[in-house]
């Protein structure tokens, strides 16, 4: 049986081995949340960027530019990090450089890994599906906030491990913890969440129908990886 994993915030990723694993990374609100919702709705490709500057210098090739810090659009881009914008279709077709304060940075600090997946609840179901056909041990790589360990994204974390028990033995604490909390919230995510820090920055910002996107289960059956030319796409769906 392969192992599973969590790492709480990529200031901790060095505590964790990511060579020859699959990382799964997850920012839920809102980042890898908008990554597959963007992906889901004919967004061709995302270039994810750790700092805004070359993010922005994109825009010359081409691309639509997504930039967010602190919850908020980034000043000069053309979108900010709101899953909800790409759900009519609108940008189908586009190719998207994107930038936010915790998810893009945790997708830097995974390179290296044998494989690296998006992880989201509205594709939780077909990610695990994905995984238990790869022979490969599961490192949950989670944004957090800041350097900080955040509730949501750690709840993700204890869904994929129980959604994965039949062939991931979870060999550390936190593996443990998160999935006996989501086994006691998971039927209560969006109340139980009201209460998490960044849902509060988040509601401050009046997009509550991001955060009830980003804690819809099982909405898609796109799996979102990152190819070897550093974009990711739908790699099965």
């Amino acid at each position: 049986m392969n192992s599973i994993e969590v790492c709480f915030t990529p200031e901790l990723i060095h505590l964790h081995e990511v060579k020859g694993k699959l990382v799964v990374v997850v920012d839920i609100f809102r980042a890898t949340s908008t990554m597959v919702a963007a992906l889901a709705h004919g967004v061709t490709e995302i270039l994810p960027f750790a700092d805004l500057e070359s993010c922005r210098a994109m825009q010359a090739q081409g691309y639509l530019i997504a930039g967010e810090r602190d919850g908020l659009t980034a000043p000069g881009f053309e979108l900010g990090n709101s899953p909800v914008a790409f759900l009519e279709g609108n940008y189908a077709g586009k190719k998207l450089a994107m930038t936010t304060t915790n998810g893009t940075l945790a997708l830097d600090k995974s390179k290296g890994a044998s494989e690296i997946l998006i992880g989201a609840f509205p594709n939780l179901k077909a990610t695990a599906s994905y995984i238990q056909s790869r022979n490969l041990d599961v490192l949950i790589h989670c944004a957090g906030w800041k350097g900080r360990f955040n509730l949501e994204d750690s709840l993700y974390a204890g869904a994929l491990v129980q959604a994965l028990s039949s062939s991931h033995a979870n060999q550390e604490d936190g593996a443990l913890a998160m999935s006996s909390l989501f086994a006691q919230e998971g039927n209560n995510l969006a109340s139980y969440l009201a209460q998490a820090s960044h849902a509060k920055r988040l509601q401050n910002h009046g997009i509550e129908a991001d955060i009830d996107f980003c804690l819809t289960l099982n909405r898609y059956d796109q799996v979102v990886g990152l190819a070897g030319d550093g974009a990711l796409r739908v790699i099965e769906g």
